[in-house]
């Protein structure tokens, strides 16, 4: 049963960087962030792990440094997972009621669920969640909750997730070797979606985009239920490559001027306003105009938002969203990004930085911890369930050195 003082973390593992949030529950339940850290990611390509060791590295130094700043030991984490290999789909379920009053229970839900789960799934995919998004009872739709109501035929629409097995495991494996527990692997739009999207939108229905650095997430919510999760690999890394491309500069220094210099909007920027562009391998610099660089920018994220149109069409509920776009994660962060998507899109859109928590607030309101501080919210209603494992996984020799010289280095102030 959650307490006061019971501890909460959340592990986004993206592409570019690898994000750990923790939060301690108070007196009244309120989720209190007390510890945020951010490395760089090191080991994944489009949320894939390539690399085991500097994932393992990676995920140890996050939660490292949010034990630093948090003051507490780590043993446990709820995990966000995304990537290329994700695909979801909806399946239907049915069951009947033959008991004599023909009143629903929570048993006949049960059964109709598990009609929908049983689809054949090819050898290399893995089931990562099944979430029931619509009840219908004698083919009555519009019914959250059927529990108690009388019908002689109870129907169900689930959204089923599923991922790559080598791909999951491979996740499971680097948690388990930093030394941690796996809380249990949550879809990231999923996460991203308790922690940026409010109670109307949820009822009215939202589309979430979460654009992150190696991937794009894509949720459709409508009656408060998940309806449909896409993954697009491209994301804000595509833009950093184009700028490191048509610049002839490294990755990293495109990734600086994206952050300093970039917008979405290139009509709005006046010609005559430059920046400069640092020489390599000899080179002098040189000045360049903040437009043309905008013009990049802005090239490249038409063409992923048109993909993402293109996915939303598909998936059959655009005509039925009422509140309209929600963006979040790092590249949400780049000027008038919102503006080039209502362009395309034709729908209202607005930029969603994470909420329901207390503490850190200042640091913790960014889209970037959009799906860290979900996971908090995800963890916390697991823990009420009693979902989650106590069982905590003692670190290896190794692990435990290489976190105590980690520990060692941030006391000493040094990097």
């Amino acid at each position: 049963m959650l307490k006061k003082g019971d501890i909460i973390v959340g592990l986004d593992i993206g592409t570019t960087k690898i994000c750990a949030v923790v939060a301690e529950i108070g007196k009244d339940m309120e989720k209190k962030i007390i510890g945020i850290s951010t490395v760089p990611s090191k080991g994944l390509r489009k949320g894939v792990v390539v690399d085991m060791e500097s994932t393992v590295h990676s995920v140890a130094e996050a939660i490292s440094r949010a034990e630093e700043m948090a003051g507490v030991e780590v043993y446990s984490v709820f995990v966000g997972i995304a990537g290329e290999h994700i695909r979801s789909f909806n399946s239907n379920g049915a069951t009947p009621i033959t008991r004599e009053n023909y009143e629903i229970t929570e048993e006949d839900v049960q059964k109709a669920i598990e009609s929908a789960k049983a689809v054949s799934l090819p050898l290399d995919r893995v089931v990562l969640d099944y979430l029931p998004y619509e009840y219908k009872v004698d083919g009555n739709s519009g019914i959250s909750d059927p529990v108690g109501m009388s019908g002689v035929k109870l129907e169900v629409g689930v959204h089923i997730v599923t991922g790559s097995v080598t791909a999951v495991q491979n996740v499971e494996k680097c948690i388990e070797r930093a030394g941690l527990e796996l809380g249990k692997i949550v879809l990231e739009p999923l996460a991203s979606s308790m922690a940026t999207l409010t109670e109307e939108e949820l009822e009215m229905g939202v589309i979430l985009i979460d654009i992150g650095g190696g991937t794009t997430d894509t949720a459709i919510f409508l009656d408060k239920k998940i309806h449909f999760s896409h993954v697009l690999p491209l994301g804000g890394d595509n833009v950093t490559n184009d700028i490191s491309i048509g610049l002839r500069i490294p990755p990293i220094k495109a990734e600086e001027i994206k952050r300093r210099y970039g917008s979405c909007v290139s009509h709005k920027i006046d010609i005559k306003e430059k920046f400069t562009v640092p020489g390599v391998v000899g080179r002098a610099s040189n000045n360049m105009a903040i437009k043309d660089l905008a013009s990049i920018i802005e090239m490249r994220m038409e063409e992923l938002l048109m993909l993402l149109k293109r996915n939303i069409e598909r998936s059959g509920y655009q005509q039925k969203i009422g509140s309209g776009i929600v963006l979040t994660g790092g590249c949400s962060m780049l000027k008038g990004v919102s503006e080039l998507t209502e362009r395309v899109m034709n729908i209202p859109v607005r930029i969603a930085k994470p909420r329901g928590v207390t503490g850190l607030i200042d640091i913790i309101q960014s889209p970037i911890y959009a799906t860290g501080v979900g996971l908090i919210h995800y963890g916390f209603l697991a823990k009420i369930e009693g979902g989650e494992k106590k069982v905590k996984i003692k670190t290896t020799r190794i692990l435990q050195s290489v976190l105590s010289k980690m520990k060692n280095i941030y006391k000493g102030g040094s990097e």
